[in-house]
């Protein structure tokens, strides 16, 4: 029996058998160029995410503004007795309000990850021609871009606190917020990498994160404290963000320097003052080993 030679002899339209090897899946060799493309895209997802969601950008505002105006304005009769003069209690727990602002932003726009499993999206994620490494990393500048800016519309309420707008502490708490705000993405990221349910996540998130708030100084000045207490403020990552700003913030404003002492001191390991550098650059360490906890946690997600 002969074996058929041509497309014809094989039953096979010539037509459909030009069409079929015309259409052919092109798959992008990975590389550097190619991650990097990849991260450019997961962060304007986050960025694109953000701004359809306008409930999201006005309810993660209500709880700073809450702390802020109604529970410093309702406290500051109270704390006014053990404050110095010329200096409100707003002023004092403003720099603690602005890592709040970014607090729940940024371990929030991990959550995404969650709703992003359940409905099949991180799966196509993953099976894409690119490193893993870069969708955490993409994830990661994503969400302290969302929540930077929420930090900087509280930022623009620093009138309101008696906090001057001046340029260089502005753009010196900017820096410090996406610093902060990359670091708690990454957090959430991290545990998000794991967990299958939002129920859970949002249970484990608050869970942790009202006591690294409350943990960090940022409605309490850190001296004075019982020893308990005084160890757990110094093993909080927070503390070492909520720091810098308020020094930023206290060095730009006209008190006396025994108010400034009182209210804004420095942070001390066993009596050596931290400087402000090394305070910001433990914030950094801990922002990179978190992210390559959830890079490494991503390259075990199936």
């Amino acid at each position: 029996m002969a074996v058929p030679t041509t497309q014809r002899d094989a039953g096979i339209d010539p037509e459909s058998a030009s069409v079929t090897e015309a259409i052919r899946v092109a798959i992008p060799a990975s590389g550097v160029r190619q991650d990097l493309r990849a991260i450019n895209v997961v962060w304007r997802r986050e960025i694109i995410r953000f701004k359809s969601d306008r409930l999201r950008a006005i309810t993660s505002l209500v709880q700073p503004v809450l702390f802020l105006f109604v529970l410093g304005t309702g406290l500051s009769s109270l704390a006014s007795r053990g404050m110095p003069p010329g200096v409100d209690f707003r002023t004092f727990i403003y720099p603690g309000i602005l890592s709040m602002s970014v607090l729940f932003t940024a371990i929030f726009s991990a959550a995404s990850i969650v709703w992003d499993r359940e409905f099949g999206f991180l799966r196509e994620m993953l099976v894409a021609p690119v490193s893993r490494s870069a969708i955490v990393i993409g994830k990661c500048l994503g969400g302290a871009t969302v929540a930077t800016f929420q930090g900087i519309v509280i930022l623009a309420l620093a009138g309101l606190a008696h906090v001057p707008y001046n340029p260089i502490l502005i753009l010196t708490v900017i820096g410090e917020l996406l610093l902060l705000s990359f670091t708690l993405t990454a957090f959430g990221v991290m545990m998000a990498a794991r967990i299958t349910q939002i129920q859970a996540f949002m249970a484990l998130t608050q869970m942790l994160v009202m006591p690294l708030f409350f943990l960090s100084g940022a409605l309490y000045p850190l001296r004075s404290l019982p020893a308990w207490l005084t160890v757990l403020t110094r093993i909080d990552p927070i503390t070492y963000a909520v720091y810098p700003m308020r020094q930023a913030v206290f060095s730009h404003l006209s008190v006396s320097p025994a108010a400034t002492a009182a209210l804004s001191p420095p942070l001390t390991w066993d009596g050596w003052a931290v400087p402000v550098g090394l305070s910001i650059g433990i914030v950094a360490v801990i922002g990179a080993a978190l992210l390559g906890m959830a890079i490494v946690e991503f390259q075990r997600t199936e």
